[in-house]
């Protein structure tokens, strides 16, 4: 039997991907791991491991303790900072005869600083790249990017921690942390002209397989609802994107439309939010992953339904 461990078991991410290897109705025994005493993660999982926080001191020691302890084949980390550390310590990690899903190095710790990620994009002539500054001049930033501003933080996710300016005394309160917390942006196009894609990278600056969502978020700044969407300005803005950071396994790209051309509002470079979602379409990229990394197969564009997909809130009871 294949061992297959997902960290952040109890998060959107974590029990999506597991969600996903169950739909294979293949016989994976799945190991989760969460920091929390009471979660969901049981629910989907065969072992559920209470875990440290990632990165805290002797966290390599534990990660490699349940990889021996479950025998586990596959380690599957679910969110960045997992991401970030088996990126750091892969070579000890892969001693253990385990196989990771990770992405290309390189690209990990550039999606770790969005001005780092945004001057990289630039200095490559990617046509996708929103303007950014680290300036704190106010009528300078009014003049070059109109009102309202996006103070955006450097490091974050999930539209987290986002100051929308309309005014110089809002700017003002946020001023001192532009530069080392904080970047600045134009607001480009609309909400509802926002769209997610999931990519199966193959880390020459190409894709096996893609599916594009055009979505609405949440409060938390997840995807809400989700719309399959078709579309060839995208899935080109994918490919220039990719031959420029050669990602490689799932990456997630999210985009705004604004007059008529798709920009690049970031890159995940890990699986989403929108993994579970992407399953009722036909776009597994858990069972593309089992495949790609632990068994050598080269994924395929699989045939994409139409729909639409609506997050809501579910109770799982857990008898005692």
């Amino acid at each position: 039997m294949t061992n297959i461990w997902v960290t952040g078991a109890s998060s959107l991410i974590g029990y999506g991907i597991l969600k996903s290897i169950r739909s294979t109705k293949r016989p994976y025994k799945l190991i989760g791991s969460t920091i929390h005493e009471d979660s969901i993660a049981p629910a989907f999982t065969d072992v559920c491991v209470k875990a440290p926080f990632s990165g805290s001191e002797g966290y390599l020691d534990w990660v490699i303790k349940v990889i021996k302890d479950n025998n586990v084949d596959l380690v599957i980390p679910s969110f960045d900072e997992d991401v970030s550390f088996l990126i750091d310590h892969r070579k000890q990690i892969e001693l253990t005869g385990a196989k990771l899903v990770l992405n290309n190095a390189e690209l990990v710790h550039l999606c770790n600083d969005k001005w780092e990620f945004y001057q990289t994009l630039k200095s490559n002539n990617c046509p996708y790249v929103i303007p950014s500054s680290l300036s704190s001049d106010f009528h300078e930033l009014e003049r070059d990017f109109g009102l309202p501003l996006l103070l955006k933080p450097r490091q974050g996710f999930a539209s987290k921690g986002i100051f929308k300016v309309h005014d110089q005394n809002t700017f003002d309160l946020h001023k001192k942390e532009i530069g080392k917390k904080l970047m600045v942006q134009p607001l480009i196009g609309k909400d509802d002209e926002e769209f997610t894609t999931g990519a199966f990278c193959d880390g020459s600056g190409g894709y096996y397989a893609i599916i594009t969502f055009r979505r609405r978020l949440s409060k938390e700044g997840y995807t809400n609802i989700a719309e399959v969407f078709q579309s060839k300005q995208i899935e080109e803005a994918v490919l220039n994107i990719c031959k420029i950071l050669k990602p490689i396994g799932p990456t997630n790209f999210q985009f705004r439309m604004h007059n008529g051309v798709c920009q690049l509002l970031e890159i995940n470079p890990r699986f989403s939010a929108s993994t579970s979602m992407r399953v009722a379409f036909g776009y597994n990229d858990a069972k593309m992953s089992i495949g790609y990394f632990l068994e050598g197969k080269i994924p395929k564009q699989p045939k994409i339904k139409k729909g639409k997909a609506i997050r809501y809130v579910e109770e799982f009871i857990f008898y005692s």
